[in-house]
């Protein structure tokens, strides 16, 4: 077996950017038993991230109630709804906005729409975090993927229509032009580049089989192994990894998601250059 490092892969800009943000909150507060520094959700949707962040003292809730009034709060890569934020000022919480700067530009596109009077539609699974805090923004938006339009049939006015940034890139232009057949649409929709760069990467190999390292959690991740033109393989760990059967494979592409460790990355394709012509 001989091993295909994809390219590009690994953390994208706006997970560095909230990583660094993280990394900065819990420095600045050596003593987090004391004062702990709190997270709203998961940072990204990598069990390593929250595993090493968990360590160094951050702590992870579902809830802004869980967070103690006047406590410092860092909200994450997904982004959240302004009532959160809302909540958040009248319980004197101190934010730290890791908020992805290509979702806040999804959230005003969104607000955009609706001032104008659009049916803001998303495309995207309804409990992702991010979808949650697009929808947020907007009164009555309809929540879309590629298989589900029955929501839009009262559906009269012109629509808006934005995305969750890491969806398939395909299934987002192929929805838009489904829509566009029945309705007068506005559209901003689209993935991230991040995420179509990896994913045009995938669509380009032409292997026996792919590597894709990530989180099963991981929006981005599931995109990479669904499209895929050969058999795919996910892991988020080592163990993961060494549990799969790698026999009879004589080329193996390897990506990771945008949340995945560079770390795990590196480790995980040292381990498996000992597989190779075994």
């Amino acid at each position: 077996m001989t091993i295909e490092i994809l390219e590009p892969h690994g953390f994208c800009a706006g997970v560095k950017n909230a990583l660094q943000k993280a990394r900065a909150l819990v420095t600045c507060h050596p003593q987090p038993s004391v004062a702990p520094v709190y997270c709203l959700h998961e940072l990204v949707h990598n069990e390593l991230v929250v595993a090493d962040l968990k360590s160094r003292g951050l702590k992870f809730v579902e809830s802004l109630s869980d967070v103690p009034e006047g406590s410092t709060v860092l909200f994450s890569a997904h982004g959240v709804s302004p009532s959160v934020r809302a909540e958040a000022a009248a319980r004197k919480l101190k934010v730290v906005d890791a908020t992805c700067p290509f979702v806040a530009r999804v959230h005003q596109a969104a607000s955009e729409f609706a001032s104008r009077g659009l049916q803001v539609v998303v495309i995207g699974h309804p409990d992702h975090a991010e979808v949650k805090g697009i929808t947020g923004e907007v009164p009555d938006p309809i929540v879309i993927n590629d298989s589900s339009y029955t929501s839009l049939a009262t559906a009269k006015r012109p629509l808006g229509v934005v995305s969750q940034t890491t969806m398939n890139a395909d299934d987002v232009a192929a929805v838009v032009e489904r829509l566009r057949q029945t309705f007068v649409v506005e559209s901003t929709a689209e993935v991230c580049r991040a995420t179509k760069e990896r994913q045009d990467a995938v669509k380009a190999f032409d292997g026996d089989a792919l590597l894709v390292l990530g989180s099963a959690q991981s929006s981005n991740t599931k995109r990479l192994c669904e499209v895929a033109h050969c058999r795919t393989f996910r892991a988020g760990t080592m163990a993961d990894l060494r549990d799969i059967d790698f026999s009879g494979i004589g080329r193996l592409g390897v990506t990771s998601g945008a949340s995945t460790p560079e770390e795990f990355f590196s480790q995980a394709v040292d381990w498996l250059r000992t597989q190779e012509d075994t």
